[in-house]
């Protein structure tokens, strides 16, 4: 089957899977949400949600954050992973957004890449479930594995990943590709165990990978 063709199927079957798509991470605005997938590198959604209450009632937006404590904010996010790099990232990142951005986070991939801390992934989650802005897929763990095994891309660069994937799918749907990949890669196509009996996409997947260590 065609790149193109298992994309199709991707979306098709897919889609009525996970319906009400949605990150697994908590937040209220669009500052909540860059924190919360800042945080949520190398670390779980789960853990990140129980962070981020005391995070945001200590230091409520980017005018906070910014006259935080180093030592103060890596105490709060340690249980996160790389505590003090995301601590100095996100003090980073407040203090830019105050400074260049009138306290408000830009809705551009090139301004959110100017921000401490922010790569594609992030700026992509942001944009898609902040502003509704589609500038690309965004790549995590999950995403890289599927759309290898899929046969979607040979690249485990998730800079090359993204620009293999973005010409297979519909530009509006960018957004909800990468939690429809998420949730079946949490759900079905796991990294040790894949249940692929149980997948709808079996029929037609590759496989590639799988088994193999």
């Amino acid at each position: 089957m065609s790149k193109h063709g298992m994309a199709a199927l991707v979306l098709q079957r897919l889609t009525p899977l996970y319906p009400g798509l949605r990150s697994a991470l908590d937040w209220k605005n669009p500052w909540e949400l860059l924190v919360a997938t800042v945080l949520a590198a190398q670390c779980t959604d789960a853990r990140v949600n129980t962070v981020t209450p005391g995070l945001f009632a200590r230091w409520p937006g980017p005018a906070e954050l910014a006259l935080a404590a180093q030592e103060e904010l890596e105490a709060v996010v340690r249980s996160t992973g790389f505590f003090r790099n995301k601590a100095k990232n996100l003090r980073g990142a407040a203090a830019r957004v105050m400074e260049a951005f009138s306290g408000r986070v830009p809705r551009t991939m090139e301004q959110l890449l100017s921000l401490p801390g922010v790569a594609r992934k992030t700026a992509n989650i942001v944009l898609s479930g902040a502003f509704g802005v589609h500038e690309g897929i965004a790549v995590d763990t999950h995403v890289k594995r599927l759309a290898y095994r899929l046969g979607l891309t040979d690249a485990t660069d998730p800079v090359v990943i993204e620009r293999d994937l973005t010409p297979l799918f519909p530009r509006e749907t960018w957004g909800a590709v990468n939690h429809l990949l998420v949730d079946h890669g949490r759900a079905v196509c796991t990294a040790r165990k894949p249940q692929c009996p149980a997948c709808v996409l079996a029929d037609a997947c590759p496989r590639r990978g799988v088994g193999k260590t």
